[in-house]
């Protein structure tokens, strides 16, 4: 392989696929917690029609759904995205649903003296939801929330089919190029493991400063499992406190 191939067609290329991991990340993040959140309303028609929402994107295909905006939203609607534009959303609005369920079950987990205790105090729905319930639920959407992104960035594969350049379409054109395919895919699967070894350790990192937040603490050697044992109702309504303290504080 030349230089020439590696830096104008492979390094752009993993710059491409950065770029649509972290703009289809942050996209999903928050179609996640807005339908996630909105799962756990009181009102059934809003759990109807999210519900309706992530069916949907969890039951279609992100690549189909990748051709549709880029070629058929701009004939039926004569609005036209860029292909890198129309990436983002097809991946964020699919990995988003699935990351909704992620965020509707880890609110779920909270154990209800916690949500007891912010009503007690006269703390509003806002309110319990962003002081007490999701500092909580945080710490535990992390770790899916990791696999959901290694995915995500897999599946950024899927924007070579719309004319992105990522790492694949370079890899593509390179092979093209130079007929070197299994030198060329040999690089390309490294790339993907390194960029996905990045982002695991950056999620656990995440994860202890999440978990230090709210009071629990890796063992002794600053790594390894939580130690955790069953809390007294007294200690529960202790931690209930000063969790909704620390929240108050902020």
């Amino acid at each position: 392989m030349t230089a020439g191939l590696w830096e104008n067609w492979l390094l752009p290329g993993v710059w491409i696929t950065i770029q649509l991991t972290l703009y289809s990340a942050a996209f999903a993040a928050l179609v996640a917690f807005g339908i996630g959140t909105a799962r756990t309303s009181p009102r059934w028609i809003v759990r109807f029609l999210t519900g309706v929402y992530v069916e949907i994107f969890r039951g279609t295909s992100a690549l189909v759904l990748m051709f549709w905006l880029a070629f058929v939203m701009p004939l039926a609607f004569g609005w036209q995205l860029f292909p890198m534009w129309a990436a983002v959303l097809a991946l964020g609005l699919t990995y988003g649903a699935y990351g909704s369920e992620i965020v509707r079950g880890a609110i779920a987990s909270v154990a209800p003296a916690q949500r007891e205790a912010a009503i007690a105090l006269s703390f509003t729905p806002a309110q319990r939801m962003r002081r007490v319930i999701l500092p909580q639920a945080i710490p535990e959407m992390i770790p899916p929330f990791n696999n959901l992104l290694i995915e995500l960035l897999k599946a950024t594969a899927l924007v070579s089919a719309v004319n992105v350049a990522d790492i694949t379409f370079a890899a593509q054109l390179s092979r093209l190029a130079t007929g070197e395919s299994a030198q060329i895919y040999s690089i390309i699967l490294v790339l993907y493991f390194i960029l996905a070894f990045i982002l695991t350790r950056l999620m656990r990192l995440l994860e202890r400063r999440a978990k230090a937040g709210i009071g629990q603490a890796p063992d002794k050697r600053g790594k390894g499992p939580l130690i955790t044992r069953k809390l007294s109702a007294r200690e529960e309504s202790e931690q209930s406190s000063n969790i909704i303290t620390a929240g108050g504080a902020q």
